[in-house]
C-alpha cells in the first residue's frame, strides 16, 4: 500500500457513509492531502467552503472525538520528511507528486475487477457515449479518439449546453447502455446535471474522477479514481489519463474483432500514405 498522503486518507475514508457536506471536506482533503496534518479546522472549512461544525461533525463521522483528535491521527501517521523534499524546486515538486498519483494508482489496479467490469459495460454498449467538459474534455477526446478504432460507434460528448441532454436521449435511442464520464476539477454542475439525466434514462454510468468523493459519485453506477495533480497554477491529470488508457486496454478484451480492426486501419493508413515513417 503506498504510503502516500492521499493514499492514506483514502484508506482512512473507505467504509464511512458520509453526507454530500461530509464528501466535499473529504474531496478537499485528499486534494491538499500534504497540508492537511497541519491546517486548523477553520482553515479546512474555508477551504472546502463549509462551516467550522461541518468539520467537526465530519471527524466524529470517521470515528474521532474531534477535529484535534483526527489532525493528531494524520500526524502521527505522517512519514517523516527527507532532505530530498526539501531541495526539490516547485517543478520538480509537481512532477513528485505525479509519481505518487501514479504509484497509488497502480496499487488501486491490484484489484483489476473494477477495470474489468468498466471494459465489459463499455464494450457492449452500442453507441457508446463519452462525456467530459471543461477540464475533462481532453480526456474524454482522447479515449473517444483511440476508442473509435475499435468500437463501432462512439459518441464524443464534450460540450455543454442545452443540446446535451439531447445527445444523451440520442445515444439511448440508437441503443446506448452506458455512458463513459471524465470529471476532473473543478467539476462543471452541468456534468453533475448530465451525469443524473443519463440514469433517469436508463444507463450505467462509468466515471473516471479524481477522487472516490468526487461530487459526480452519487450519480455514477461504478466510479474509478485517479488523482490530479496540484502544485501548480493548473491541476496535472497524469493519472486520470493513464487509467483512460487502461480503460481502453480493458474494452479491447470485450471486443473480439478489436485486434482486426486495428489491423484493418493500418493497412488503410499505409494505402493513405497517413503517417510520416
Amino acid at each position: 500500500m503506498s504510503d502516500s498522503p492521499a493514499a492514506r486518507l483514502q484508506v482512512l475514508f473507505e467504509g464511512h457513509r458520509l453526507t454530500p457536506t461530509q464528501r466535499r471536506i473529504a474531496h478537499c482533503m485528499v486534494r491538499r492531502a500534504a497540508d492537511v496534518p497541519f491546517l486548523s479546522s477553520v482553515e479546512l472549512a474555508e477551504l472546502a467552503g463549509v462551516s467550522q461544525p461541518s468539520v467537526t461533525r465530519f471527524a466524529v463521522a470517521l470515528g474521532f472525538d474531534g477535529y484535534p483528535a483526527l489532525r493528531k491521527h494524520l500526524r502521527d501517521v505522517a512519514p517523516p520528511e527527507t532532505s530530498f523534499g526539501d531541495s526539490l524546486n516547485e517543478y520538480q515538486q509537481a512532477v513528485q507528486a505525479e509519481i505518487e498519483n501514479l504509484r497509488h494508482l497502480a496499487e488501486v489496479l491490484a484489484d483489476p475487477a473494477p477495470v474489468e467490469r468498466a471494459g465489459r459495460l463499455i464494450a457492449a454498449s452500442r453507441p457508446l457515449p463519452v462525456l467530459g467538459l471543461r477540464a475533462a474534455a481532453s480526456q474524454a477526446y482522447g479515449f473517444a479518439y483511440f476508442a473509435a478504432k475499435v468500437h463501432p460507434d462512439v459518441r464524443l460528448l464534450n460540450e455543454g449546453g442545452t443540446m446535451l441532454a439531447d445527445r444523451v436521449d440520442a445515444a439511448v435511442r440508437a441503443g446506448a447502455t452506458a455512458l463513459l464520464c471524465f470529471a476532473l476539477p473543478r467539476h462543471p454542475r452541468e456534468v453533475v446535471d448530465a451525469l443524473a439525466y443519463a440514469r433517469s434514462a436508463g444507463l450505467t454510468v462509468i466515471t473516471v474522477a479524481d477522487s472516490a468523493f468526487a461530487p459526480v459519485a452519487a450519480h455514477s453506477d461504478l466510479l474509478l479514481p485517479a488523482a490530479v495533480g496540484t502544485g501548480l497554477a493548473f491541476d496535472t491529470a497524469c493519472a486520470p489519463m493513464l487509467l483512460g488508457r487502461v480503460l481502453l486496454e480493458a474494452m479491447c478484451d470485450g471486443l473480439p474483432d478489436a485486434q482486426a480492426r486495428l489491423e484493418e486501419f493500418d493497412v488503410r493508413a499505409a494505402a493513405r500514405g497517413l503517417f510520416v515513417e
